[in-house]
């Protein structure tokens, strides 16, 4: 008798999503450009970090002028060994020239290359938005999802690791 593969049965590693903020340390870069946007993503990522075991003591925020400034905050901290896990927040809203599309694209290009080349994650909760309305509406979700994120591709990063 031939066994159909199809029908075999494979014992599999499953990597579980682990969340727990305790013992970790967090930087957080936030653009001050869209200032009351900026700082409703920043309470909810406190919020968050602390709600998942941050101490607020192992949380370091530093703000930069606007979201291309980013970038390089992140890298110097990704650099410094001294976190575990960064978070980017910020806004960009839709104005009336190219310049929003330029600031999103390499704002996030950026930041997606400190990640890439220094093996530190990085969350980025820069909101791009058509109006004032759509990033208020996000601001509170998308600020505690980046806390989350983080913690989350920290041990991700770690398990990965060990295998």
């Amino acid at each position: 008798m031939q066994l159909n593969p199809l029908k075999m049965v494979f014992r599999m590693n499953v990597i579980a999503k682990n969340i727990s903020g305790t013992g970790l340390k967090i930087g957080i870069v936030l653009s001050r450009f869209n200032h009351a946007i900026g700082e409703g993503l920043l309470e909810a990522c406190k919020d968050k970090l602390l709600a998942l075991g941050v101490k607020s003591d192992d949380v370091t925020i530093a703000t930069v002028p606007g979201a291309l400034e980013t970038p390089l905050i992140l890298q110097h901290m990704a650099l410094s060994d001294r976190y575990d896990a960064l978070i980017a927040l910020g806004a960009m809203v839709r104005g009336e020239t190219y310049h929003f599309e330029v600031v999103s694209n390499e704002s996030a290009r950026g930041i997606s290359e400190v990640q890439q080349s220094t093996g530190l994650p990085v969350a980025n909760a820069i909101l791009t938005t058509e109006d004032d309305d759509q990033a208020l509406a996000r601001m509170k979700i998308k600020g505690a999802e980046a806390a989350e994120v983080a913690i989350e591709m920290h041990h991700l990063i770690q398990t990965t690791q060990d295998y």
